[in-house]
């Protein structure tokens, strides 16, 4: 028996409380680690000139889809592979790995396609100001036609955190991220003989730091004990790819809505004032230094909850998931605080104008009100994406960031101007708990055991 246990994966017998901080804080480090690249290269772009920070925000929708896409098969990659080696059947733990990876190959040609043609009918959507529309046009494009390092690594990434591997993932992140914020300013300035290359410099700092973390990412994977895949072969197993799709559409979808709503966010505040869509871009760069470690721990909790689901044990499920919603409200209320107390020092970091700040603080104060509610609908997402019910995060996304938001922000900017729009944030996401607390109370009820 005491043979038995000293094999099982540690996601089926460590303590609860342990095993989310084994599972959870590294993956939130290096979390926050990206967030803080997301800052800092804004950072830099901020100081090359206003111009060029508002082109990064027009261009970040389109950014956001593909991460939704490479994030989303992932999430479905991770939630599979945790489910397969609960219920002990690993040769299916390994055709799903190998199937996820040929997804994500097809996923990136699909990017390069739009890098290439999309791209400029995309920001001219936005404006006709042949500058900013040179440099969105520019970085976009690079960031979409190199892609692979994007795909890749968040494959690996996943796969490694599907069986309990947090320390690498948290490497492959750091490393990527550290390597940006080396070269951005680098490339972007032409320090040390390099060229001057301005935003196309962000760029490709960008696209490079991902290169860099995908090899990583690859060397850890080739290590792992539970899975594995061959770079070479490409190959689709039916029925892997249905349940990767499953849980992955949603996510994607659920992700992908961000694009949306970004995009149709941006045409709303551009006819009050284009700093409204910088605004509304910095608040991205900083709010992800909130929800990029809440992000963080939602990984490290869902291989918990599919392996413990698989292996049908509801009390460690519970608890888990009681021990995720804790810490996640707690973290977000934090930073709620922050965001409502310290405004003008946060706008500060992209050297802001004074109109810039005026806008800015009232935006930051409106919007962080949402993040504890914010919290609560993401770590139950978690769950329902462990047991395979990802489309009520998706629903939920749909509502939260469509159905509401967008008509909300219409709506109240008609009736009462710019500074009303961001109290539709609150409002959609106070129905979307609510939603999504009806669709917890209706699985836990439906589980068996």
């Amino acid at each position: 028996m005491e043979e038995n246990v000293v094999h099982e994966n540690k996601l089926g017998v460590m303590p609860i409380g342990k095993l989310l901080v084994v599972m959870s804080v590294p993956t939130m480090f290096s979390m926050l680690i990206q967030a803080l690249y997301n800052i800092v290269d804004s950072i830099f772009v901020s100081h090359y000139s206003e111009k060029a920070l508002t082109a990064v925000s027009l261009a970040f929708p389109m950014q956001m889809l593909m991460a939704s896409f490479a994030v989303g098969t992932s999430v479905g990659v991770c939630s599979v592979i945790s489910r397969r080696l609960g219920e002990r059947r690993e040769d299916e733990a390994f055709h799903t790995a190998q199937t996820g990876y040929s997804i994500m190959l097809l996923e990136m040609v699909f990017f390069v396609l739009i890098g290439a043609f999309v791209s400029k009918p995309f920001i001219g959507l936005y404006t006709d100001d042949a500058e900013l529309l040179s440099m969105s046009v520019t970085y976009l494009r690079i960031c979409l036609c190199i892609s692979v390092g994007t795909f890749v690594n968040i494959f690996t990434e996943k796969s490694l955190q599907s069986t309990g591997d947090t320390i690498h993932p948290m490497i492959i992140q750091a490393s990527g991220a550290v390597f940006n914020v080396i070269f951005d300013p680098i490339l972007i300035f032409g320090y040390f003989g390099f060229p001057a290359m301005g935003i196309a410099g962000a760029a490709v700092a960008t696209v490079a730091g991902q290169i860099f973390a995908m090899v990583m990412g690859l060397f850890f994977l080739k290590k792992n004990k539970y899975i594995s895949i061959k770079l070479l072969r490409f190959y689709l197993n039916g029925n892997c790819a249905k349940d990767i799709l499953e849980v992955g559409v949603p996510s994607i979808i659920m992700q992908g809505i961000g694009t949306v709503m970004t995009s149709l966010m941006n045409a709303i505040l551009i006819a009050y004032d284009v700093l409204a869509t910088t605004v509304f871009g910095v608040y991205f760069k900083l709010q992800s230094f909130v929800f990029m470690p809440v992000f963080g721990m939602n990984s490290g909790l869902m291989p918990i909850l599919g392996y413990n689901y698989g292996a049908k044990n509801r009390p460690r499920m519970m608890k888990a998931l009681k021990l995720g919603l804790i810490s996640a409200f707690s973290f977000m209320t934090l930073g709620a605080m922050v965001f409502f107390f310290f405004p003008d020092a946060l706008l500060g970091l992209f050297n802001a104008s004074d109109q810039m700040k005026v806008l800015g603080e009232i935006a930051l104060r409106r919007i962080c009100i949402t993040f504890p509610l914010a919290a609560i609908s993401i770590i139950l997402g978690a769950l329902f994406q462990a047991m395979g019910k990802g489309f009520y995060s998706m629903i939920n996304s749909v509502v939260r960031q469509l159905v509401f938001l967008i008509p909300c922000a219409w709506l109240f900017g008609k009736l009462f101007g710019l500074n009303a729009v961001w109290f539709s944030f609150l409002a959609s996401e106070a129905v979307a708990l609510v939603l999504t607390l009806c669709f917890f109370r209706r699985e836990v009820r439906r589980l068996s055991f």
